[in-house]
């Protein structure tokens, strides 16, 4: 700070406040600190920093995959609210494993983080126990389907699934195959085809298979599902994906052989994925506040004026969602 100091001709206080945003600096002196700065190839030590306050600027996120546009969504709401607030979001990939979320876990407090989002509300007690243990604040996400440790912001996923069925029932369908992925280890997808399967039971509808490939998901893992659902005796009328992207799978394989949606079969997905909008067919499916998410949970942990009582008393936002009722059911 010295050399960017004699460089940029200010005090070594004043690259200080340049390089933490605080206080009043004019505009002229700001540009010659971060020239200077960008010229002997200085970066602020906030490791340095946070070691005397006791306090990073970071904030630990917890997803369960990036190869879904879903949580890129979710980490782009994160990443706006926290950058607002000057902090930054560090983070890792479980893979729906739990057992990769609790070492990532572990690790990432080991940084002492300001704050962590995590992934649904199904935590390992040992996760449960390192989180407790280290008093960070906690943001969950996608669901409100049982007890927040914190504040959870997200949509009931049963009631997606719920309304999903009564929805496909009330257009004349009786007959369905559940289409997942992931090996089932999609613990939110679990809760929607709970709910998707009491609807269908209170009517008197039939489930007549669940089909869970160990693939990730995928258009891909989508078409050939569905040409192997579609190729079995006890075909359906109607198939219940996952998500979108499964959905979209099966969407093409019915166009590429012929198969009339909705009249021969219909389809139904979730998330409401920007790239449905390329289909020719529009998509019957539940479009989620994916950004939304997010940006709310990032805005819960930057906000360091927040009070004790209101960070630790678990408790839900429902963001809710919407049936788009799309062309396939």
């Amino acid at each position: 700070m010295d050399d960017v100091a004699d460089r940029a001709g200010v005090s070594q206080m004043t690259v200080s406040r340049v390089m933490n945003g605080k206080g009043y600096i004019s505009k002229e002196v700001r540009s010659r600190v971060e020239t200077a700065a960008q010229e002997i190839g200085y970066v602020q030590n906030r490791l340095a920093r946070s070691l005397r306050s006791e306090q990073t600027p970071l904030i630990a996120v917890v997803l369960p995959t990036l190869g879904n546009s879903v949580f890129t969504d979710v980490l782009s709401g994160i990443t706006d609210a926290l950058t607002q607030k000057g902090f930054r979001p560090v983070f890792g990939v479980t893979e729906y494993s739990e057992d990769k979320e609790e070492a990532l876990v572990r690790d990432l407090l080991s940084w002492r983080p300001s704050g962590i989002v995590l992934a649904g509300l199904e935590h390992s007690q040992a996760t449960r126990r390192a989180i407790s243990a280290s008093s960070v604040r906690v943001a969950e996400i996608m669901d409100i389907d049982g007890t927040p440790i914190s504040v959870a912001f997200g949509m009931s996923q049963r009631a997606a699934g719920q309304e999903t069925a009564k929805y496909m029932l009330a257009n004349g369908h009786r007959r369905f195959v559940y289409a997942g992925s992931q090996d089932g280890r999609d613990l939110r997808a679990a809760k929607r085809l709970d709910g998707f399967r009491q609807v269908l039971r209170e009517a008197g509808a039939t489930l007549v298979s669940e089909h869970i490939s160990s693939e990730p998901s995928s258009m891909v893992e989508g078409r050939k599902m569905t040409s192997d659902i579609l190729s079995r005796p006890d075909r359906p009328d109607a198939i219940y994906y996952s998500n979108d992207d499964l959905a979209s799978g099966g969407i093409m394989h019915c166009l590429a052989n012929g198969i009339s949606i909705p009249d021969e079969i219909a389809v139904a997905g979730f998330n409401g994925l920007p790239f449905l909008d390329a289909l020719p067919i529009q998509l019957t499916t539940i479009v989620t506040p994916r950004y939304e998410m997010g940006h709310r949970a990032g805005q819960f942990l930057a906000d360091v004026n927040a009070t004790s009582s209101d960070a630790t008393k678990p408790h839900h936002i429902d963001l809710g969602f919407t049936l788009h009722e799309g062309e396939t059911c």
